[in-house]
């Protein structure tokens, strides 16, 4: 009975993870990043007609798994998932372009999409190494449901301008507070973790009673989500988008975003990997959190750039690619963690007492200050 509670445990923690900006990804294989090819760092064989070069130095007889030896120097390749099914910048692009993996010593097997309900067991059968996207609430009830993994540094985080969620509605829609929400028909993404608590929070802070029986939440994909508040199927929908794209659209307007509930401590985004690969290679979970950080920040001050890379490498219209915000220095600020944790206990998603410790580190970022 107790392995039975354990593995259904684990089979909600990889439904939550599906819950969050991974609703409609392609198969794995799909939207598969290109070759780095002009991006690689490593250089095309010499023709015939080429001067010699020096020969490289042998490789070590202990490469690891996973282990490249390249113009005289080892390189861990890291496994990593790359899907442009959310309308944002894909990070790890942006750190093997600008050559912050290559200076932590890592390489890329970019293994394309990965689908959020598997995400985590392709983590632990080392599919991949580390998550893409997903949002902290569920990596909390991963966690909490027993997943042996933990996160390691910060992708992204909210701001007014560039928000996590927002709720919108038609243009002409009657709908403005939280108290007209009581009784609607709210279309969402999914049914649990950001997509299926940011309507309840803010209803919550409103002091509405009950929120959970308040308004009829319907899952619906968010790719087809605007049109079933176009043709009235719902009266408001929860969307990734930034409030900058619906500010110039002449059928919808913002009603709120996850920044008007928590400011900027509601849209945690962290990398996590397996305990066990914490504990076997922590040089490599360090180097990650290294890039990551420098990406992070490279991002921040060249976002337009940021946007270009995927837009080029995924041969898209700019436009599409959303502008985000990234965590400063990829830090975890454990307030990002606590408004989350404590959500999901009081709706009663995970048993109380689950330490942030459990749940985050920031020991690998040579940036963190305790």
């Amino acid at each position: 009975m107790k392995f039975f509670f354990s593995f259904f445990g684990l089979f909600l923690a990889f439904i939550f993870l599906a819950s969050c900006g991974d609703n409609n990804s392609a198969p794995t294989g799909q939207n598969q990043a290109p070759a780095a090819g002009s991006q690689s760092k490593s250089s095309a064989q010499p023709s015939a007609a080429s001067p010699a070069k020096p020969q490289e130095a042998a490789p070590p007889a202990d490469l690891a798994e996973d282990e490249v030896w390249e113009n005289g120097k080892k390189y861990f390749v890291l496994k990593l998932p790359v899907s442009v099914d959310a309308p944002s910048p894909e990070i790890f692009l942006s750190a093997e372009e600008n050559g912050f993996f290559e200076q932590s010593g890592l390489k890329t097997n970019y293994v394309g999409s990965v689908p959020g309900n598997q995400t985590l067991p392709s983590i632990l059968k080392g599919i991949i190494h580390t998550n893409g996207r997903g949002h902290v609430n569920t990596t909390i009830a991963a966690i909490s449901a027993g997943a042996k993994i933990k996160a390691v540094a910060q992708k992204t985080e909210s701001t007014k301008k560039q928000p996590h969620m927002v709720a919108i509605v038609k243009k002409d829609s009657p709908i403005n507070t939280a108290q007209d929400l009581v009784g609607k028909k709210i279309g969402s993404p999914g049914s649990s973790g950001c997509n299926g608590y940011f309507h309840l929070a803010y209803l919550r802070q409103a002091g509405i009673p009950d929120v959970k029986n308040a308004a009829d939440l319907v899952v619906i994909k968010e790719a087809v989500i605007e049109q079933a508040l176009r043709q009235g199927d719902i009266d408001v929908a929860l969307t990734h988008k930034l409030p900058d794209y619906y500010a110039t659209n002449d059928e919808f307007r913002v009603i709120f975003s996850d920044y008007d509930i928590w400011e900027n401590r509601g849209g945690g985004t962290p990398y996590f990997f397996s305990l066990d690969f914490i504990k076997n290679r922590p040089d490599v979970v360090r180097a990650f959190a290294t890039a990551m950080a420098k990406t992070a920040n490279w991002a921040n001050e060249h976002p337009l750039e940021n946007r270009e890379i995927t837009a080029r490498r995924f041969k898209m219209d700019i436009n599409v690619v959303t502008e985000r915000y990234y965590a400063p220095n990829a830090i975890i600020q454990p307030d990002t963690v606590t408004v989350w944790l404590e959500l999901l206990e009081e709706f009663k998603e995970i048993q109380p007492g689950l330490p942030l410790d459990k749940i985050f580190t920031n020991e690998f970022n040579p940036f963190y200050k305790s």
